[in-house]
């Protein structure tokens, strides 16, 4: 079968298309045909070399943490109903194939409706987002900062902000971005590449300050939004694109009476992801929740995929199409 493997850690010109065996599903698992895989910006930092206490891969290894396909074999005490059904799976990794194997309890039946595509799509953005916005209760009328807004989580937070009445002030980087963002509802948008961007902010909240900031960015645009809570308000610290998260000084928080949590508040435990992701499809199939796929590649062609995330070229979600 087809198969991307990242052959040494490096750029995204590792990513090498190849052939290995199909695999067998043992007890518990399931073969999927993929039609879609998941890429995240965790896939890029991973391949690069990075993050190495937390994802101890070694090359080759096939990447690849999520995808949609149907269902074409059960291992041994598995239920045999689930043959040909649509469904989407968390994986360890081997993603970028064209068939994988995926424990029985990380998988999720796709409801009548909705498109595999899109449901990948949610499989990972989805549930973070859902979890942040459980994490940050937000409330009609708070003034709400998202950054790193035009990726695929940060449009999600825009769409589910809004739904919860608040006032979204949204920030990424370029018009093609904020245009997109602007289109998902969120009421001021601001380039955090132009040096007024923290007084944009301000200006969009009144002066009065931002009750919550979700921060997908990290770094220093992170630091600056942490600056701009007013007293009693609330921060997540959950991105990296940076290079790094979001630092926050634990006294002055204690001083404000900022309330913060870093990216331990969405590291969930398998009934929890269940949950969550039950409640994501339901959402999608409801029409609630849209992702917004902004850019798809075939198999083949993953190292493009990554390299325009590595860019900051790509808007909303990114997948491989199979």
């Amino acid at each position: 079968m087809r198969v991307v493997q990242v052959t040494k850690f490096g750029g995204p010109e590792v990513l090498v298309p190849a052939q290995l065996p199909e695999p067998v599903a043992g007890e518990g698992e399931l073969v999927i045909a993929t039609v879609a895989a998941d890429v995240l910006f965790l896939d890029t930092m991973v391949r690069g070399g990075g993050g190495g206490e937390y994802f101890p891969v070694r090359p080759p290894y096939v990447p690849g943490g999520g995808v949609a396909g149907k269902v074409v074999s059960v291992g041994d005490g598995g239920d045999p109903g689930l043959l040909n059904t649509t469904v989407i799976a968390r994986l360890p990794g081997g993603g970028y194939a064209e068939r994988v194997v995926a424990p029985a309890g990380q998988v999720h039946e796709v409801p009548d409706g909705v498109d595999p595509v899109v449901a990948v799509a949610l499989l990972h953005d989805g549930v973070t987002a859902l979890g942040l916005a459980e994490r940050s209760r937000i409330r009609p009328g708070e003034r709400v900062l998202i950054t790193a807004a035009g990726g695929g989580l940060g449009l999600l937070l825009v769409q589910l902000a809004k739904a919860a009445g608040a006032r979204v002030v949204a920030a990424a980087r370029g018009q093609r971005k904020l245009a997109l963002i602007r289109e998902q509802g969120a009421d001021a948008v601001v380039d955090y590449s132009e040096a007024d961007w923290a007084e944009r902010v301000m200006g969009a909240t009144d002066g009065a300050g931002l009750d919550l900031v979700l921060d997908g960015a990290g770094g220093q645009v992170g630091a600056t939004a942490f600056s701009l809570i007013a007293p009693g308000g609330r921060f997540s610290a959950h991105g990296t694109p940076s290079g790094r998260f979001a630092a926050v000084d634990p006294g002055e928080a204690a001083r404000r009476g900022v309330g913060f949590w870093g990216i331990e508040a969405v590291q969930f435990d398998s009934d929890e992801h269940a949950r969550l992701t039950g409640q994501v499809l339901a959402e999608a199939a409801a029409g609630r929740l849209r992702p917004v796929i902004g850019q798809t590649f075939p198999l083949a062609s993953a190292a493009d995929a990554h390299a325009a995330i590595e860019a900051r070229a790509a808007l909303g979600k990114t997948l491989l199409l199979i």
